[in-house]
Parts: structure tokens; C-alpha cells; sequence
């Protein structure tokens, strides 16, 4: 019999990133008295994850980490680099540039808003954790010039753009503990393509 191991679907990690103290508001630490005794609990309002939501989005529209901005260089720093690769890390270091100024995205498929949450079960949230996240994915596209890629049906062939590229893809899974981790994913995924080609022979264009 093959032993029991067990793994969260999404394992929490802290990479080797530098962190950002957006604000101290909205979030608190509160004891509540029970059977067992007091308990410390996190109690997180919905403004801080509309806001986290809003940041997290805007900032990956617009930025890149430093070590991967420092790996394009190494590349111009490299002799044995082809003069096609120093070409795109060039060109990729321009676009991250013009990108920063916080007008332009890094690029125009702004996607699908993707956000992966895992909820300690000492986290008390004051209203829908997931209705408070899709409020910041509205608001900064809304007040950003990114592209609204959602649509939604009308009819089996008709449907029409969201313009607010939501809904948002959430996903929130179940802990122990005091933290709450959120990942925020922009992905990119082409378009709503309900054509069909079939291969015919040339003998079906004959009378």
C-alpha cells in the first residue's frame, strides 16, 4: 500500500522578492472568546482586498521584477550572445521602459484577470472575499488603458464584449492559520473563435 502524503494543490511559498508595505488600514487583529478561551483572529475588510486586487493588476500591466529587467542585461553583457539575442533583450528593455511611465501596458493582450487565493481559517472577512477582489480588477480597468478581453453569450452565435473584462477567474481554497496568501495572474488567451474549417476536395466545387 502506498503511503499517505498529503500536498496542498498550491503549495504556499515567500519567493526571494522584494516586498511592498502598501498600507497599514483595513486590516486588524482582534480576540474573540469561545469555549477554548480567546482566540486571535486577522479581520480584513473589503477595501483591502479591492485594493490589493487594483495594485497587483496595475503593477503587472506596467512592470517588470528587478532580476528579470537585470537578466535582459546580462545579456548585452554577454559576448557569446548572438546579435539576435542582444536585438530582443534591446528591444524588450525599450518596451519595459515606455511601459513604467504607467500609460502604455507591457503588452496590448491584457487577458484574463486570474486570482488564486488560500484563506486561513483565522481570517475573518467582513463581506464576499470574492465580489471585493473583482472590484479592484473593475477599477483599474477601468482607470487604465487596458484591453477588456471577457465576452460574454447572448445566444448561441451572438455575444458581446463585457467592457470591464470581467468576470474574473477566482479561486480560493481553505487553510489553517492567520494569513491569507493571494496570487494575481494576467494571462493573455487570444479570443472567442467559434469557426470551423473542414478540408474538402476540389470535386465539391464541380456541377
Amino acid at each position: 500500500m502506498t503511503e499517505y502524503k498529503y500536498s496542498p494543490i498550491l503549495p504556499k511559498t515567500r519567493p526571494e522578492c522584494e516586498w511592498v508595505h502598501i498600507t497599514s488600514d483595513y486590516v486588524d487583529e482582534v480576540t474573540l472568546s469561545g469555549k477554548s478561551g480567546e482566540t486571535s483572529f486577522l479581520r480584513v475588510q473589503p477595501e483591502a482586498l479591492s485594493l490589493i486586487s487594483e495594485r497587483a493588476f496595475k503593477e503587472i500591466s506596467h512592470f517588470l521584477r528587478a532580476s528579470h529587467l537585470a537578466q535582459l542585461r546580462a545579456i548585452l553583457d554577454d559576448k557569446d550572445a548572438s546579435h539576435n539575442d542582444h536585438f530582443v533583450a534591446l528591444e524588450m528593455l525599450k518596451n519595459a521602459v515606455i511601459a513604467a511611465d504607467q500609460v502604455l501596458p507591457m503588452c496590448q493582450d491584457t487577458g484574463t484577470a486570474i486570482i488564486n487565493g488560500v484563506r486561513g481559517d483565522r481570517v475573518l472577512v467582513d463581506g464576499d472575499d470574492g465580489e471585493a477582489l473583482a472590484r479592484g480588477v473593475w477599477q483599474v480597468y477601468q482607470t487604465s488603458n487596458l484591453r477588456y478581453s471577457q465576452v460574454a453569450p447572448l445566444s448561441m452565435f451572438d455575444e458581446v464584449n463585457t467592457a470591464t473584462n470581467l468576470p474574473a477567474q477566482i479561486d480560493l481554497y481553505a487553510s489553517k492559520g492567520m494569513e491569507y496568501h493571494l496570487d494575481f495572474i494576467q494571462k493573455g488567451g487570444g479570443s472567442a473563435n467559434k469557426t470551423f474549417l473542414f478540408q474538402k476536395t476540389k470535386a465539391i466545387l464541380n456541377p
